[in-house]
């Protein structure tokens, strides 16, 4: 057994299929100045091809995954348009007097070096689009033919050093059951678009791929785990072939309580809604029985582009899915990078420590152009459905009543301009700093509702950053102090009568439910895959039982106490379950 990061949930059984490397057999003659002419308009003819190339996969694409994840290959147009990536190839034509295949692999071979030296996991990830771009222009001014894959209907499991997404934009799910590769991450262009057309993905295997690997072999793969089986044993094969189809009757099965309510057997309702970044990830929300948006990401509208976008995209996609929702809740957060997410056209100082840094509202603040292009589109939207806004990372009350300044002005703009909106809108805020907590019962004044971000809260209350490998270990969402927390927090929402959500991955911990069954939350937003889990354990776990539970987490002093006690609750409701 191999050990890989799964990336993308699903168990594939089936014979490998290794997609070899490019091997590129340049030219190594050098040209004459009066070639220079003709190069260049290689690489203009080639440049033109590979983007109409693209515009085409965007068209294809957008009707299997969506048109938000086609956004992708907006960042491969903008490579192409780049002066600077231009001006590298032309200057190597110029000055070495190379070729134009030639000059294009060594800028390629520059920019990738160059990103990949940087310590910046997104910055990587885009060594991946360049490499990606600079392959299929290769391929044009080459004329080499594609790789493609086996032209049969035999369902097999695709190996690669490193998967693009174009490569990935070809690849029939039917016929894909699930893919390997020794390069990546789990929050790469490949991964997010292999979790949307469902294909269970393993990233990051250290394997080669030559010997011992071939294709034709038998191969298993966990995309939850991220274990890779080579020939496995039969008894290997017979193990994870019943765990398949066990997942496939648990899936079938919790999809026959979609459309049930989320209350407990005892008469407490739990709201369930989705945490969204796309109109496509929000049909798999309502396919899961979710009950609105808690969390609409808007920074992905950002992402992968070379502009900001406009009012009016930002209107269009908004009011989209808000129309979807029927009249369910649509909670839009306003705009949040910084930290880790990054933009490659909105240059953002270096820091030592990001996550502390320039981020969230305190850009918003400081852009008060953008935040406002960005507030007139959600008010816009909101005419529309049941919308309401959030701000990211407060820390103060100054915050909240500055923001609030700036949606006045835009409400104005919009009344000036006789453009409908709800006017009134709520307006809520995420909890995800200490400092928030310890002044909730001032903020609960200020806004309409509370969204807890266990996500951040757990980070900067424990000060752990959790994608720091040496460190992760402490990463504790169970510490004592976090459940202080919440019980502030959600204490302060009640004495106030604002209405109090939980939008961070405990929400869709299993574990927690009956921390907020006894918190009396009214809503947890979580990702797609958790809902239907969660529910099936919310009609089972009554709120009585878990106010007892709390009162003996209150009791605990370590992380570990908790999770016994939790554990111990899980299975005494499973018994009962089991018993009728």
């Amino acid at each position: 057994m191999i050990q890989g990061i799964g990336a993308s949930a699903g168990i594939a059984i089936g014979r490998a299929f290794v997609l070899p490397n490019w091997e590129w057999e340049l030219p190594e003659q050098k040209i004459d100045v009066a070639d220079f002419a003709r190069e260049f308009e290689r690489v203009y003819e080639g440049i033109r091809t590979s983007k109409s190339e693209i515009e085409q996969i965007k068209d294809e694409l957008r009707e299997v995954v969506g048109s938000e994840e086609t956004h992708i290959f907006d960042a491969h147009l903008a490579i192409l348009d780049d002066p600077v990536f231009m001006n590298e190839i032309q200057g190597i034509i110029q000055r070495q007097y190379k070729a134009a295949e030639v000059a294009v692999k060594e800028a390629i071979d520059h920019f990738v070096t160059m990103f990949d030296l940087l310590d910046d996991e997104y910055m990587k990830e885009r060594a991946l689009d360049i490499k990606d771009v600079g392959n299929r222009l290769l391929k044009h001014l080459l004329g080499a033919p594609e790789i493609t894959l086996p032209s049969d209907t035999q369902p097999f499991i695709l190996i690669a050093k490193e998967l693009s997404p174009s490569q990935l934009a070809h690849i029939n799910p039917q016929h894909v059951l699930g893919i390997v590769t020794l390069a990546g991450s789990t929050t790469s262009h490949s991964a997010i678009m292999a979790r949307a057309l469902g294909v269970p993905l393993v990233v990051g295997v250290e394997l080669s791929l030559e010997e011992p690997l071939q294709t034709g072999q038998t191969i298993i793969i966990d995309g939850s785990d991220g274990k890779v089986f080579m020939e496995p044993t039969q008894q290997i094969i017979e193990m994870y072939s019943q765990l398949h189809d066990r997942q496939k009757e648990e899936k079938k099965k919790l999809h026959n309580i979609a459309g049930h309510r989320p209350m407990t057997p005892d008469g407490k309702t739990l709201e369930l809604a989705a945490n969204i970044s796309s109109i496509k990830e929000l049909e798999i929300a309502l396919a899961s029985g979710a009950h609105g948006v808690g969390l609409f990401r808007t920074e992905f509208l950002y992402m992968d582009r070379n502009r900001f976008p406009r009012e009016e995209e930002q209107f269009d996609v908004y009011k989209g899915v808000a129309e979807k929702l029927a009249g369910d809740t649509l909670v839009i957060r306003t705009l949040d990078i910084g930290g880790d997410k990054q933009l490659d056209y909105f240059e953002l100082p270096e820091e030592d420590n990001p996550f502390l840094g320039y981020r969230a509202i305190r850009i918003s603040l400081d852009r008060q152009d953008l935040f406002k292009t960005q507030l007139r589109a959600i008010l816009r939207a909101s005419h529309y459905g049941q919308v309401k806004l959030m701000y990211p990372l407060i820390s103060s009350v100054d915050e909240v009543r500055a923001a609030n300044a700036i949606l006045e002005q835009a409400k104005l703009e919009l009344e000036q301009e006789d453009i409908p909106y709800d006017r009134e809108i709520k307006v809520g805020i995420m909890i995800e700093v200490p400092a928030a907590v310890m002044i909730a019962d001032m903020l609960a004044k200020e806004v309409d509702f509370f969204s807890i971000g266990t996500n951040d809260l757990v980070q900067f209350t424990l000060a752990v950053d959790r994608m720091n490998e040496e460190i992760s270990h402490l990463y504790e969402p169970f510490h004592p102090a976090l459940l202080r927390m919440l019980m502030m927090t959600v204490d302060a929402a009640k004495r106030n009568g604002i209405k109090i959500a939980v939008c961070g991955e405990l929400a869709g911990d299993l574990r927690a439910l009956p921390i907020w069954l006894s918190l009396d939350v009214e809503e947890l937003s979580m990702s797609s895959h958790s809902i239907l889990p969660v529910k099936e354990r919310l009609l089972s776990t009554t709120q009585d039982d878990s106010r007892e539970v709390l009162r003996q987490l209150q009791e605990c002093s370590t992380s570990s106490e908790i999770i016994e006690v939790l554990t111990r609750f899980m299975e005494r409701v499973d018994v009962k379950t089991a018993n009728g």
